[in-house]
C-alpha cells in the first residue's frame, strides 16, 4: 500500500511538472484565421480603432511587424491574439549580444503581458534567400538569443518564437514533390528547423499564388492561382491532385522539410493575399481577382482541413493585409494589398455583411473566425490524467 501511495504521489508530481514547465509547447495560433496588421501608412485608422474593426470583425489572430508601444498598449485587454516582430535591422544585434535580446524581451513582450496576450515573437523576416549574408548567418543567433530570454523571463511556455520565410528559400516547387532548400540556404537553415524542433515551433510560409501567377502568366491557369474550379496539377511522383496553388505551396513545403529530416514540422501560412490594383504590368491585381482570392481562401479555411500530403495538419494562415498601405515602396500592388480602405471601409465585398462601427461612422465587415476556439486537447488530456491520480491517491 505504501508502495502504490508513493507511485501515485510520483506520478502526479511528474503530470504537474509536464504542464509547468517544457513539454507543453507554446501555440500562437486559434482556429485558422488571422491578419497581418502591417502600418506603412500615414492615413490608417489609430491603434485603438483597428482593436475595434478587429473585433467586430472577429479577427483574433494578429501579426504586426515591430513591438510598437501603441500598438501594443491599444491591444491591452482586447482578447487578440498578437504575435510581435522583431524587426530585420536587429536581427544582427540580438545575435551578437544575449543581454541586448533579453532587454528588447523585457521591453516589449514581458512589460505588456499578460494583458496584452502577445502569443509569438517573428524573428526578421524574409531573412534566408535574401541579398544579405550577414543577416543570413545572424539570424539563427538572433532566435536562439531571444528564445532563451523567454526561457530566463519564464514565457517559453506561452510565447512561440518564429521565423517567416518566401519562396526564395526553395530550389524548385513544381511539382511539389520534388521541392527542396536551395544549397545556399540549406546550411543555415538547418540550424534553424534544428532549434525550432526542439522549441515546437511551426515553419513559417509567405506563400502569394499572386506572385507565382505574375512570374507566369501563361504557364498557370489563373483559376488554379484563384481556388476556381479548374483541372488543377497531379503530382505522378506521389498520387496526389492539387485544385489550387496555395495548397500545392504548402505541400512543396512538406516535401522540402521531409527532405531536409522534418517531416513532423507543421507549415503555418503567415502571409499571403492578393492586390486590388497595380502597375500597368500587373493586369492581374484587379479587385475582382482580389475579392476571388480572399473569399475562396476563406472558404477554404472554413472546411478546416488539411492538404493533400499532409491532410491532418489544418491549414491556418494570416492573411496579408489588413489594411492598404500607401507609403509602402514598390510597384502600385505592393501599396493594395488591404481589406479594408483607411477610413475603416473594406476593399471589397467578399461575401459578408457590413456593420456600422460602435465608435466612428465607419463601415466594418463582419467577419467570423472560421476556426473558433481551437480545443486544448492536450490540457484537457493532461489534467484529466492528473484529476484521475488525485482520485487513486485518494482512495488509498
Amino acid at each position: 500500500m505504501k508502495i502504490m501511495r508513493s507511485c501515485g504521489r510520483y506520478l502526479l508530481l511528474l503530470l504537474v511538472l509536464f504542464i509547468q514547465k517544457g513539454y507543453v509547447t507554446a501555440k500562437a495560433f486559434t482556429g485558422t484565421y488571422g491578419i497581418n496588421y502591417g502600418r506603412i501608412a500615414d492615413n490608417i485608422p489609430s491603434p485603438h480603432e483597428v482593436v475595434t474593426l478587429l473585433k467586430a470583425s472577429k479577427i483574433k489572430n494578429v501579426r504586426i511587424y515591430d513591438a510598437d508601444h501603441s500598438v501594443l498598449n491599444a491591444f491591452s485587454e482586447s482578447g487578440l491574439d498578437l504575435v510581435v516582430g522583431l524587426p530585420n535591422g536587429l536581427v544582427k544585434e540580438m545575435s551578437a549580444n544575449a543581454d541586448h535580446a533579453l532587454n528588447w524581451v523585457k521591453e516589449n513582450v514581458q512589460a505588456y503581458f499578460p494583458k496584452t496576450h502577445i502569443v509569438g515573437i517573428a524573428v526578421g523576416n524574409e531573412v534566408l534567400g535574401g541579398g544579405d549574408l550577414d543577416l543570413q548567418e545572424a539570424l539563427y543567433g538572433a532566435v536562439k538569443n531571444i528564445y532563451k530570454a523567454t526561457q530566463k523571463l519564464q514565457l517559453d511556455d506561452v510565447v512561440q518564437i518564429s521565423t517567416a520565410h518566401s519562396q526564395a528559400v526553395f530550389a524548385n516547387s513544381y511539382p511539389p514533390s520534388s521541392c527542396t532548400f536551395k544549397e545556399d540556404v540549406a546550411q543555415n537553415m538547418k540550424k534553424l528547423l534544428d532549434l525550432f524542433s526542439q522549441m515546437g515551433s511551426p515553419f513559417c510560409l509567405n506563400a502569394y499564388p499572386f506572385l507565382a501567377y505574375m512570374g507566369s502568366p501563361n504557364e498557370i491557369d489563373i483559376n488554379y492561382a484563384l481556388f476556381n474550379p479548374t483541372d488543377g496539377i497531379y503530382d505522378e511522383k506521389v498520387g496526389l491532385h492539387y485544385d489550387n496553388m496555395l495548397d500545392a505551396q504548402i505541400d512543396a513545403t512538406y516535401a522540402a522539410l521531409e527532405d531536409a529530416g522534418f517531416k513532423k514540422m507543421e507549415v503555418i501560412v503567415t502571409e499571403t493575399g492578393w492586390a486590388s490594383h497595380g502597375d500597368p504590368n500587373e493586369s492581374a491585381a484587379t479587385p475582382r481577382n482580389a475579392r476571388t482570392y480572399n473569399y475562396n481562401l476563406r472558404k477554404r479555411l472554413a472546411k478546416r482541413k488539411g492538404t493533400p500530403r499532409r491532410p491532418n495538419f489544418i491549414l491556418k494562415a494570416y492573411i496579408f493585409a489588413l489594411f492598404n498601405e500607401n507609403s509602402k515602396p514598390g510597384p502600385t500592388s505592393e501599396r493594395n494589398f488591404g481589406l479594408y480602405k483607411p477610413d475603416g471601409r473594406i476593399s471589397y465585398n467578399i461575401g459578408f455583411p457590413a456593420q456600422k462601427s460602435s465608435s466612428a461612422t465607419s463601415s466594418l465587415l463582419s467577419v467570423k473566425d472560421f476556426g473558433g476556439q481551437q480545443q486544448q486537447w492536450w490540457y484537457v488530456w493532461v489534467w484529466s490524467m492528473c484529476a484521475s491520480v488525485l482520485f487513486l491517491f485518494s482512495r488509498l
